[in-house]
């Protein structure tokens, strides 16, 4: 009897085993895949782009107004250099509405004594519910930057408040801690503008500002930090951006747009009813509706990715901060999912609910599951020996794969086609630090991940309290 028990645990292993390599050896294909596509897309765009001359576009008759929404909670060290880059965009028409969530910081006084700010009244359409808004503000030497002054929220509740208080047809969702490239605006409005309205939402790239030599919100000196955390998330964010998002851009499939830098139609985020309030992905979670609602309206829209504008943002520099936001961010993830679990193989949602929602369910989603389970798999098979040793190592080699050499290959792109980084220094220690992300980095995100997954569907909402250093006023390391 023990013996058949035994066999069965051994065959029972084997088959886990069997399953965790071929979940890996389509994660690979399918980000192979993506590299592709992302190396062709860089490389045409980059050809357009060496023709086109952006300065086209500053004719305010041709483009599109634009509000400016900043959520600011607890922002007082990096909010002025954040507003000052906002104020100096290279872009003909547009306002900044700075949004104070219940700050328990100097928030408010810091804008207000900064840009001379009044007390001002302002007819407020109430199209989206929020939270009680206090005052509203208007600066005396920047007429087009409004400090509106709210009860806390939350994040989705003081962009709804935004929208409301907005005057244009578009608008931009930026955090507070962010900096943006002089022409940035111009890039990211010019799918919108070139469509004529088919376009109804745009995505720039998130880079990470630590290490940048970065004065009165503008970025004098572009350069990378000595801290590995900090490195490795520049690695990360690379990969996401360079060739996740670029790839299901390609073909209408994207399903986030960062609420640290999007463009979105005004109209239609109203329609699908603003921001959701009680979940913390609320980026997210905004496109998969858009996308919902184009399809039930059957409308010919499109929701796109892209990489050349540049939004420079504060990174966790600690293991406690980047702990607590990896969780969040997959905690976010499962409500965006989950509360769109119908959409998923769905015909009626075509390519989104038959390829998109079903990447996202199983790579993104269930990915660090399957990898930790694949990690303790590696554990075992040294006390099962034989036939387990040799696909524990199939495993590690696959790792390296989805890690080690997808970060290569987004440093590749990013060299080949962006060129951000002007040192030849900068890049050979991204290659460097991206070869040791396996064995460090990568287990430590898979945990907190795994951590926020049965965190998210015990129902957790908490937003978790992030420290800010401030970006915007110097070298961040």
């Amino acid at each position: 009897m023990v013996t058949v028990i035994s066999q069965l645990w051994l065959e029972l292993v084997r088959v886990f085993g069997w399953f965790i390599l071929f979940y890996m050896s389509g994660v690979v294909l399918f980000y192979g895949l993506l590299f592709i596509l992302a190396a062709f897309q860089l490389k045409r765009e980059e050809k357009i782009d060496s023709y086109e001359r952006y300065e086209d576009y500053m004719d305010a008759s041709y483009t599109k107004p634009v509000s400016i929404i900043v959520p600011a909670y607890n922002e007082e060290l990096g909010i002025i250099g954040s507003v000052r880059s906002l104020l100096s965009i290279n872009y003909p028409e547009f306002e900044v509405i700075v949004v104070n969530d219940g700050s328990r910081d100097a928030t408010v006084e810091t804008v207000i004594e900064h840009f001379q700010m009044k007390k001002v009244k302002k007819v407020i359409q109430m199209r989206l519910e929020t939270m009680t808004i206090k005052g509203v503000y208007q600066s005396v030497i920047y007429p087009n930057l409004w400090l509106v002054d709210k009860m806390n929220g939350g994040k989705a509740d003081a962009l709804n408040a935004g929208l409301n208080i907005s005057n244009y047809p578009y608008f931009c969702s930026l955090d507070g801690d962010s900096v943006l490239e002089r022409d940035a605006f111009l890039k990211v409005m010019k799918p919108i503008i070139d469509s004529d309205e088919t376009v109804i939402a745009s995505g720039g790239s998130i880079r990470i500002a630590n290490g940048c030599d970065i004065h009165e919100g503008q970025v004098e000196r572009i350069g990378l930090s000595k801290n590995p955390i900090v490195i490795m998330q520049v690695i990360e964010y690379l990969r996401a951006f360079l060739m996740g998002r670029i790839g299901l851009s390609r073909y209408n499939w994207l399903l986030i747009i960062s609420g640290a830098f999007g463009v979105f139609s005004k109209k239609w985020v109203i329609e699908a009813g603003g921001y959701k309030r009680d979940t913390v992905g609320e980026d997210m979670e905004l496109v998969v509706r858009l996308q919902k609602l184009i399809k039930d309206k059957k409308e010919n829209k499109k929701i796109v990715y892209v990489p050349d504008p540049v939004c420079w943002t504060e990174a966790p520099d600690d293991l406690k901060y980047l702990h607590r936001q990896r969780n969040r961010w997959h905690r976010g993830l499962f409500d965006s999912l989950w509360i769109h679990k119908s959409m998923l193989l769905n015909p009626k949602y075509g390519s989104i609910g038959m390829v998109s929602l079903p990447y996202f369910w199983i790579i993104e989603l269930a990915g660090p599951v399957v990898e930790l389970c694949g990690y303790l798999f590696v554990v075992l098979s040294f006390f099962l020996g034989g036939i387990y040793i040799e696909m524990a190592l199939l495993f590690f080699l696959l790792s390296v794969l989805i890690g080690s050499l997808s970060s290569m290959g987004a440093v590749i792109l990013e060299e080949w086609s962006l060129r951000k980084y002007p040192k030849i220094s900068d890049i050979v220690k991204l290659f460097g630090y991206s070869l040791t992300e396996t064995l460090w980095y990568r287990p430590l995100t898979v945990i907190w991940r795994c951590q926020g997954l049965v965190q998210a569907i015990r129902g957790k909402k908490s937003w978790g309290e992030m420290k800010r250093k401030g970006v915007s006023g110097g070298i961040s390391q």
